[in-house]
């Protein structure tokens, strides 16, 4: 009988992960604290079987769920039309409308065109050859006086004045002296009230927030002078029996000369973290002290050889990984930047020491993309010397560090709440008063937040200052929508815990996307929905019911329904929405440009809104608190009226703690008891 014998022993073969299973590397865990030893049968076929059980009650769920949004949908719900129309020649790419309500402004193909809400008759119009107006800010000066900030597809910014029924130029903010080595403008936001602005630019691979404060009495006084001027040459001029305009067109900025501008800031993005020459904690303290602010992360003492070795140890360890990441980068592009005007008040020192008129701005929050850190700039500093000079590029007066890097951000109508979407579907809403977290949590899906907005209703005072009241628990709804379609309603209320309410779930349908989420101003209650399939349609963010779908005319569409142009005006309570004539196919091939027009659909004159104004609770506007006295009162206030809400909360955290310590001496005395039984038995042997 004939025995094969091995010449050689048997090897166990070096581990791959190709020759790993599905299985494996399912079951396998990559935190080795967590690895654990696999169970052993029958525990394993039951853990199977559970397992299995829950998966099929999940997909039973969704199944269900999937099946009740579309019997929702296939309900007959009211298809609202149109109350007006408005006609406009050209591409109407951005809208705004003015404070007070009497005019919207329309940024189209070649320039601006001004309408009044009232009549949508076209009053007003400023032409240039070359010029389409993609974005649009509107404010109101003074009077009938409205500053109107303009950016066009070439990313020149433009400053123009809109008064007595004419449109006139002040300044082009990026004007290129030369076309190669121009920079562009990405953003300009006025403040309320037009006393500050922001422009965001790039250039040469760079980016830069700039910020300008206007002499806004001084242009009033201007611009009422060069109205009396203009009125006494068209009284000569008729006299004289010449036949001129009702009012004189000035076309150009040497025809209005205005007092000129003044940039106060120019910020930069934070430079990267990189080593120091600090070797003591005492010199990073003395550091901070000649004005560094806490929190930027540029104070440590990490030396430059540190941070070299600490840097080789990563890209060793992760080597497979940063390859990965290498290979799915794209073209670098400068920092995004995202700002707001912040109101005065708080009790943060530097910003309670700033005084000003009502309504105007006292600094400016800002967050560049990719970044962890709300900085924020004061905007009037207070000289402590005759002599000190404005610092252009000043360093951030207070760092608010995030986990996660911020996504996007919203700031409530009285700046005093400002919500952060992080990645990972994180979401902070801050206390900018207060300085404190009003609430941290995260949004039960895996994917980023795309947007987030304050659902507030729309307050103004006399003096048409947004504000609002002042409440003891104040309460606050942030509308968030992510990435993947599903949008929530995330209620946050100090002292107590926070609610999510989903509005719309994740969508698989590329087509039924929502393209634009708004919160209605005038009934916070209600919420916009515009998707990229054309679907206009209005919610209700208290149970998610459809109440009703928006119509265009059927020889019109929606304009551009993955980028919809359209209004919400508080003032006149309606809604203004872009729709483009539908063309033939012949007409298509021989590339005719679609009419578009503003359709306009106004809330006061529908009847399902009766229902709202009903319930909907009455909001007055409170003063603002402007002394240290008044600040404190009202904090003092809050404490003393929410008394009863943290005694609740102390008690009960009183009461884990009392049934935490119960449960830890039963197990001392078992523990106790089962060693003196041990100790018994072995005196007895």
């Amino acid at each position: 009988m004939r025995v094969y014998m091995r010449k050689s022993l048997l090897q166990i073969p070096s581990p791959s992960e190709e020759a790993c299973s599905v299985d494996e590397e399912e079951a396998f865990l990559k935190d080795p604290e967590q690895i654990q030893d696999e169970l052993p049968q029958p525990f394993r076929m039951i853990s199977k079987l559970i397992n299995t059980l829950i998966d099929d009650a999940w997909s039973t769920i969704q199944n269900r769920a999937q099946i009740r949004l579309a019997q929702q949908l296939k309900k007959q719900s009211p298809v609202l039309e149109a109350t007006g129309q408005i006609q406009i020649s050209g591409k109407t790419n951005c809208l705004a409308s003015s404070d007070d309500g009497e005019y919207v402004f329309a940024g189209v193909s070649k320039g601006l065109c001004v309408f009044s809400a009232l009549t949508n008759l076209a009053v007003s119009a400023w032409e240039e050859e070359d010029v389409e107006v993609t974005s649009l800010c509107v404010t109101c000066l003074g009077g009938q006086v409205y500053l109107i900030a303009t950016v066009d597809d070439m990313g020149i910014a433009r400053l123009l004045v809109y008064f007595s029924n004419f449109i006139t130029l002040i300044k082009v903010i990026n004007e290129p002296e030369d076309v190669s080595r121009r920079n562009l403008c990405t953003k300009f936001e006025l403040s309320r009230g037009g006393d500050f602005a922001g422009v965001m630019l790039e250039g040469n691979g760079e980016s830069w927030l700039e910020v300008y404060r206007f002499p806004k009495d001084s242009w009033l006084r201007e611009l009422e002078l060069a109205q009396t001027t203009s009125q006494k040459q068209q009284t000569a001029d008729s006299q004289d029996g010449v036949l001129t305009e009702t009012v004189p067109h000035i076309s150009s900025v040497g025809d209005l000369k205005l007092s000129p501008s003044v940039i106060i800031m120019k910020i930069k993005p934070p430079k990267s973290i990189s080593g120091t020459s600090l070797k003591s904690p005492f010199e990073v303290l003395q550091k901070t002290e000649d004005g560094s602010v806490i929190g930027s992360g540029q104070n440590h003492m990490i030396s430059s050889r540190q941070w070299e070795e600490q840097e080789t140890i990563f890209q060793s360890v992760y080597k497979k990984y940063l390859d990965t990441i290498e290979s799915m980068k794209t073209e670098d592009k400068p920092c995004e930047g995202t700002f707001d005007f912040l109101l005065p008040g708080g009790l943060l020192p530097m910003f309670g020491e700033v005084k000003g008129p009502t309504g105007v701005p006292v600094a400016i929050s800002l967050w560049w993309s990719g970044n962890h850190d709300l900085l924020k700039y004061l905007l009037v500093r207070p000289t402590k010397d005759k002599n000190d000079k404005t610092e252009v590029e000043p360093k951030p007066d207070v760092v608010w560090p995030n986990a996660r890097p911020i996504l996007c951000s919203a700031v409530s109508r009285c700046t005093k709440y400002i919500a952060l979407g992080l990645t990972e579907g994180l979401l902070t809403v801050w206390d900018a008063y207060l300085g404190l977290p009003l609430s941290v949590l995260s949004i039960p899906r895996d994917s980023d937040i795309r947007h987030v907005q304050f659902m507030e209703p729309h307050t103004v005072n006399k003096d048409n200052v947004t504000c609002s009241t002042f409440q003891v628990n104040p309460k606050t709804q942030v509308l968030v929508s992510c990435k993947d379609g599903a949008s929530h309603v995330v209620v946050s209320v100090r002292g107590r815990d926070t609610t999510v309410t989903r509005l719309t779930e994740r969508s698989e349908d590329q087509s039924s996307l929502p393209s634009a989420i708004q919160s209605i101003p005038f009934q916070p209650n209600l919420v916009l929905f515009m998707s990229r399939n054309g679907t206009i349609a209005l919610m209700d963010s208290t149970d998610g019911a459809l109440i009703c779908n928006f119509g265009l005319p059927a020889s019109h569409a929606l304009a551009t329904p993955w980028d919809p142009v359209f209004l919400l005006d508080p003032e006149r309570q309606s809604l203004f929405i872009r729709g483009d004539k539908k063309l033939s196919p012949d007409e298509l091939l021989e590339g005719k440009v679609a009419a578009s027009s503003l359709f306009i659909f106004n809330f006061n004159q529908f009847s399902f809104m009766e229902s709202y104004r009903d319930t909907q609770t009455s909001v007055q506007a409170a003063k603002h608190p402007g002394t240290w006295e008044e600040r404190c009162e009202l904090y003092l206030q809050d404490r003393l009226q929410s008394l009863g809400d943290r005694n609740k909360a102390m008690a009960e955290c009183w009461n884990q703690l009392q049934q935490h310590a119960a449960s830890v001496r039963q197990r001392q005395e078992k523990h106790l008891n089962r060693t003196a039984v041990t100790q018994r038995s072995q005196v007895s042997f």
